[in-house]
């Protein structure tokens, strides 16, 4: 066989090494993306389970993500309207209960009314009579039983006299009594002349000494004393003033006498 013919023998490690080098890239890239997932997901490797590779682009594994942080989301959404919902469904509940106890408040105020309104004269007569008793008060503020004060005068007098003329001067409910010029004299508001007969010589002073025991006295003085020589009787002619322990009390409102 010449040269020209000869053929070569074919070279068995090339085809080898090009079969190795395309399944090393499979392998880089199936590792590559199995690395990614596990970072993502941080899923733990159990010795001994069969191996499996998620062989899905990472763009599905990105929208799966979103879709449940979207699911997330509207859950969140979902529960706050829930309980806004509540809120405000009790707010409503709690404002038609004070509508209506309002409304009863109400009722019960009309119902009063309407009654107090069948007592109308009753409660006129009561204002026109606590009108009449305060009336009344100041009215007699200044009144004095003179009958009773006059019998108190005549037991301080000695035995036998008797009082034969009274003139009365009183302060009124309009204007305040006159006082006296002379100092050292008390405050009164009434004043009494009187004459007394006495069968006897009276005793000016033991008189003047026994008028002090009388309610609200004050004062007193002896203007005169003369001798009626037809019945030989004694007149004293004697002038007490009084204060306003003196006065009644008769129209007191506080319930005095």
């Amino acid at each position: 066989m010449s040269e020209a013919t000869k053929v070569r023998p074919p070279r068995t490690g090339r085809p080898a090494k090009t079969n190795q080098s395309a399944e090393g890239r499979v392998s880089a890239e199936v590792a590559e993306r199995t690395k990614r997932q596990g970072r993502a997901n941080m899923q733990l490797l159990t010795v001994g389970a069969r191996p499996r590779v998620d062989l899905l682009p990472t763009e599905v594994l990105v929208d799966r993500r979103e879709r449940r942080v979207v699911r997330r989301v509207w859950g969140g959404v979902a529960v706050v309207a829930v309980v806004a919902g509540i809120a405000i469904g009790g707010a409503s509940l709690m404002s038609a209960e004070s509508a209506n106890d309002l409304a009863d408040a109400q009722a019960q105020t009309l119902a009063l009314v309407q009654q107090q309104a069948q007592y109308k004269d009753v409660r006129e007569t009561e204002a026109s009579t606590s009108l009449l008793e305060a009336a009344q008060a100041v009215g007699g503020a200044t009144e004095i039983d003179w009958g009773t004060y006059l019998g108190s005068v005549k037991s301080s007098l000695p035995g036998g006299v008797d009082i034969t003329g009274v003139t009365v001067d009183s302060a009124s409910p309009l204007e305040a009594y006159a006082q006296a010029d002379a100092p050292l004299q008390g405050q009164r508001i009434a004043t009494l002349t009187f004459d007394a007969e006495s069968p006897t010589l009276p005793s000016v002073p033991e008189w003047l000494d026994s008028v002090k025991s009388i309610t609200g006295f004050v004062d007193a003085t002896a203007n005169s004393v003369t001798l009626d020589e037809t019945s030989g009787t004694y007149t004293v002619n004697m002038t007490i003033h009084v204060n306003e322990k003196a006065f009644d009390g008769k129209y007191d409102l506080d319930g005095g006498k």
